[in-house]
């Protein structure tokens, strides 16, 4: 053989690395050059390529090119793999070595070390924020109303997971959760902002009660939505001065856009039901001969059944409407898609066409509902019912929605005269039926 140069065999075929350039002296330090490791070329056999100290090249007969690190751990010969060429260039092999030969140098394994790191980040990556709100998600939403849940969950894909998703449950600390509701304050989202903590803290409870990702404390329980968000005066929805309230009706009667928005205002002004109630009624849900509309409790707030007596008025309306979405699940239809309720903000842009932008809400008609009816001196405990605002408990709440029924049903039908007789710009005051 001749002098400086020799044969690769450490446990694979004999090569003549003269053959394809890939000599290299036997002594000396960094004795592999990029050059020669850029230009070996695959044989009919695997075969190495050695550096110094343990680090060598194996060429792979499909081409690829590993660098790999020799040594003894408690007197057992093992190999560890530092990445293929040329993604890891030779000095990089190197610190690699000289970071491994540490470890070994401290009694520590490399090969061992990085399967307990590999088998820690799989379990980090199964107890992540997102995979525990993931499991929470269906435990949660088994009794809400598809429209919120679907809400919460949209929420939290767009801004909680892009921020918390990725980190392992147990390491979420209290300032990180700051940063994720103020980057959605920044863009004017206070209430998003509020909800996004509240739903986090939900997570974690959900985590801590089952032993999901080692968490053992809630940090959402360290914030207070004051003591990092900016404060706003809070804001009622805009409604109508009661003098006002004639003009109004009298120009929902003229108001010349969809018939379906006409009647759905008017339906409003009727029965004084919030938006998401009105808007997403079906005609299963009434009874006309009856006069009566038994609202399911997952379409309520307070996730409790509720029945809106009907005034002669509002089955006036109803049979009217009846004509034209009779024959659909929705009474107010979307006009792109009939199988689908109106929007909500179509009772709000007509309510600006007709000149009451910033003055006056869907929701402003509760308000002068309530105002009328309890300077009239009904029963605030009737009008509180009627507004689906009386709590309830879990013994009675089976029974709160018929409560004073009778005496609800007599005070609507008032309403509906008044409301008539406004509308026709009669002089009327709300009067008390017979009790």
């Amino acid at each position: 053989m001749k002098p400086g140069f020799m044969w690769v065999t450490e446990g694979v075929k004999a090569v003549d690395t003269r053959s394809a350039l890939r000599c290299y002296p036997q002594s000396g330090v960094n004795m592999l050059t990029d050059v020669q490791s850029k230009k070996a070329q695959p044989s009919t056999s695997h075969y190495k390529l050695p550096d110094e100290r343990g680090l060598h090249l194996l060429v792979k007969t499909n081409g690829s090119k590993l660098w790999q690190l020799r040594y003894r751990y408690q007197g057992k010969e093992k190999t560890a793999s530092l990445g293929q060429y040329p993604d890891v260039s030779l000095a990089e092999a190197r610190e690699k070595r000289e970071a491994l030969r540490k470890l070994i140098a401290k009694g520590i394994d490399p090969v061992l070390a990085k399967q307990a790191d590999k088998e820690a980040q799989r379990v980090a990556n199964l107890s992540t924020f997102e995979v525990v709100a993931r499991q929470w998600y269906p435990h949660w939403s088994a009794n809400k109303h598809e429209r919120h849940a679907g809400y919460v969950l949209a929420r939290l894909e767009a801004d909680v997971f892009p921020a918390l998703g990725h980190r392992p449950i147990a390491q979420i600390q209290a300032p990180e959760l700051v940063a994720m509701v103020k980057k959605i304050e920044a863009r004017g989202a206070l209430d998003i902002a509020k909800r996004s903590l509240q739903t986090t803290g939900q997570v974690f409870r959900y985590a801590i009660a089952h032993g999901l990702g080692g968490a053992t404390r809630n940090p959402a329980t360290d914030i207070k939505p004051l003591d990092v968000l900016t404060p706003r005066r809070k804001q009622n929805y805009a409604r109508l001065d009661p003098k006002e309230f004639p003009a109004l009706l009298r120009k929902i009667e003229a108001y010349n856009g969809s018939p379906i928005t006409r009647l759905a205002m008017k339906l409003m002004s009727l029965t004084f039901v919030r938006t998401g109630e009105l808007i997403n009624a079906k005609w299963s849900e009434f009874d006309l001969e009856g006069q009566r509309w038994d609202i399911p409790a997952a379409r309520m707030k307070m996730r409790t059944a509720h029945i809106v007596p009907l005034s002669n008025q509002a089955v006036q309306v109803l049979m009217v409407l009846k004509e034209i979405s009779g024959h659909r699940d929705f009474l107010f239809t979307s006009e792109r898609d009939y199988s689908k309720p109106m929007s909500n903000n179509t009772i709000l842009g007509a309510l600006k066409r007709m000149g009451y932008a910033g003055q006056m809400t869907g929701h402003g008609f509760r308000g002068l509902a309530s105002t009328l009816l309890h300077e009239q001196g009904y029963d605030h405990q009737h009008i509180e019912l009627q507004l689906a605002h009386q709590e309830r408990n879990s013994v009675s709440a089976a029974y709160n929605h018929a409560t004073y029924l009778a005496q609800r049903t007599r005070m609507m039908q008032d309403w509906g005269d008044f409301l008539e007789q406004q509308a026709r710009g009669n002089v009327h005051q709300l009067q008390r039926g017979a009790a």
